[in-house]
């Protein structure tokens, strides 16, 4: 597996594996099946680990330290995680809370979870708008120093927030939704990242699945599947935005790949300090994802795909009006 760096040395596979989908959201879990996928992961050479506090709630941290403590391998392992983001146990509502004493609390409280004694990547998953980011900044360079963190980062964050947060201490990498049908961070918060050098975290690099046509119809979603709650997966909108999937086909047929592989390999793409997260937990699913690593794109077909997607609308927003708190602040 290549490596990359993202920000101060810190390198970490290619690809990383973003677990959420192991504990909610995408349908049921099975522990043993996702522990499985995660030790694939690891002798794929895949490295970087992503989780957050508000998977399961909970259920994900604890799984990923389940994990760790039947491997080996923790001085290659990076574990990145995320405080902020409150929720009750089964449900989606949220509030936000980035507070120095509870960033503390929550730090703590992952350590334990995950059975270590430093995150090496921790991230402010939303800003509340409300609440100082210079202070909690001042609170995770603390943890630093304890040796407790070590790296920060944040998630879905605007460019001016980024830059009021990077002069109070360095920010490692900005975690946000990137993919062929999510770009709106090529306009301010990817140029502000590599004026600053921040490395670049990209979630739903497939689009939660969609990218890679399998989903085509509504019904696919089952009553686990919070996909089926999203605009942009709405009959309306899904049926519009299958013209997306058709101009990715095209370039994947001519690539003899698959349309995952594709939207993976255009990301990749993109710059070499972007670092995909495709989670999954199938294992077919890992094996065919790692394997777009070695898929290159010239210039010519990233501008081609370009120029078929330029004249396509995205239908929809990414989240609903709940999941949307925190987003661009």
């Amino acid at each position: 597996m290549k490596k990359r760096k993202l920000a101060d040395g810190f390198e970490v596979s290619a690809l990383g594996l973003g677990c959420m989908g192991m504990s909610e959201f995408y349908g049921p879990r099975n522990d043993e099946t996702s522990l499985a996928v995660l030790h694939e992961a690891l002798d794929l050479g895949i490295n970087f680990f992503d989780t957050a506090d508000t998977y399961g709630p909970h259920h994900n941290e604890e799984l990923l330290g389940r994990f760790l403590s039947q491997s080996d391998a923790r001085s290659e392992v990076k574990i990145a995680t995320k405080f902020g983001i409150v929720r009750k146990p089964g449900e989606y509502a949220r509030s936000l809370d980035m507070r120095p004493d509870y960033a503390r609390q929550a730090c703590e409280a992952s350590l334990k979870r995950l059975g270590i004694e430093r995150i090496d990547l921790y991230y402010v998953h939303r800003v509340n708008p409300a609440q100082d980011i210079e202070e909690t900044m001042g609170v995770l360079s603390q943890l630093v120093d304890e040796g407790k963190i070590d790296r920060i980062g944040l998630c879905e964050v605007s460019a001016p927030t980024l830059r009021r947060a990077h002069a109070v201490h360095p920010v490692t990498a900005v975690q946000t939704e990137y993919s062929l049908w999510s770009r709106g961070i090529e306009a301010e918060v990817l140029p502000t990242c590599r004026d600053l050098g921040i490395g670049f975290v990209a979630y739903s690099p497939l689009g939660r699945g969609f990218l890679t046509g399998r989903f085509q119809e509504v019904e696919n979603f089952g009553d686990e599947d919070a996909r089926g709650l999203l605009p942009r997966f709405q009959e309306d909108a899904l049926r519009k935005n299958l013209r997306i999937v058709e101009a990715v086909q095209t370039v994947a047929q001519q690539k003899e790949c698959t349309l995952g592989q594709l939207a993976l390999a255009w990301l990749l793409a993109q710059g070499e300090d972007i670092v995909p997260i495709p989670g999954t937990k199938r294992l077919r699913y890992l094996i065919e994802n790692a394997a777009a690593v070695d898929l290159t794109m010239t210039a010519a077909e990233q501008q081609y795909l370009d120029d078929l997607l330029s004249s396509i609308p995205v239908t929809g927003e990414r989240y609903t009006e709940e999941g949307m708190k925190g987003v661009n602040v």
